[in-house]
């Protein structure tokens, strides 16, 4: 279907708060839910998540379906909306029906799906993300990020602000680290709370994940996990004392990664943890060879 027909047929569906209304969609907080409903700021979403044509776009919390709809106007092959509310579901069999080979409704919990299963390759997220959820989703999606072709998600600033964050910045933390090493991460823009119906507490940012072909330097991933935990759980001591959650005595630790000792975790970058991650792996082999 070309994009002129997607169009055609959207124009023709009633209007998003008619469809909210006939269904009572009322926003649950307890689902974190926030519509926005605004077309011309969901098709700037839509946008901002490239050339999808040929492309499996999953979008996470599709709601009413106003993203939704904003996709189907694109080049995308398919887009699967996942929703577990069963209130929201009536109204995107709606859409479905206008788009029986272009859309398909996944009922479910997004934490319990597995997102690559649900699209084949070359398959993209695209997503106004529930908050309550947005950053285990994420977790969960870089462990395996070459599997995504990008990731277009819309945060809650704050979190936002965590994944571009840089070095010797307030933002910079774990997040930022685990985020950068598989991807290359953009904040492309803000949406204001008054554009979400109901006005959620705090701004939300648009953010785009890129993955690259291999991380940005070697190392595993537990291992980097472990480190960073360490690190940052106490952002504000030098490294020789934060890491004494790993080891008694991190000095040739971080002798081996070649990081100062007085360094803190907030002035790494991203390649000086790997270094980190993977001194930590040598010590841990060598302590079982020693046993």
């Amino acid at each position: 279907m070309t994009q002129a027909r997607s169009t055609d047929r959207l124009a023709a569906l009633p209007p998003l708060r008619e469809v909210i209304a006939r269904h009572g969609l009322a926003a649950r907080k307890s689902l974190g839910q926030h519509f926005l409903l605004d077309l011309n700021l969901t098709r700037r979403i839509a946008r901002a998540a490239g050339d999808l044509r040929g492309i499996e776009v999953v979008e996470i919390g599709a709601g009413p379906g106003g993203l939704t709809r904003a996709l189907l106007e694109t080049e995308a092959r398919r887009v699967i909306a996942v929703e577990r509310d069963t209130r929201c579901l009536e109204a995107l069999q709606e859409l479905a029906a206008v788009f029986p080979d272009r859309l398909r409704i996944v009922a479910g919990d997004a934490l319990a799906l597995d997102a690559r299963a649900l699209a084949a390759a070359p398959r993209a997220i695209v997503a106004n993300l529930p908050y309550n959820i947005a950053t285990p989703l994420l977790a969960g999606w870089l462990d395996d990020a070459t599997a995504f072709a990008s990731l277009t998600l819309m945060f809650q600033t704050e979190v936002a602000e965590r994944l571009v964050a840089e070095p010797r910045s307030k933002s910079y933390g774990r997040l930022s680290v685990l985020a950068q090493w598989r991807c290359r991460a953009r904040r492309l823009f803000d949406v204001p709370a008054r554009a979400f119906t109901p006005p959620p507490k705090v701004n939300s940012t648009v953010v785009r994940l890129e993955p690259y072909p291999q991380p940005l330097a070697p190392a595993a991933a537990s291992d980097l996990a472990t480190v960073t935990a360490a690190a940052f759980g106490q952002r504000r001591k030098m490294l020789r004392a934060s890491l004494r959650r790993l080891v008694p005595d991190p000095l040739p630790l971080l002798a081996a990664a070649g990081i100062l000792p007085t360094a803190r975790a907030e002035e790494l970058p991203v390649e000086a943890f790997c270094r980190l991650a993977r001194a930590w792996r040598a010590a841990q082999q060598g302590d079982r060879d020693a046993n």
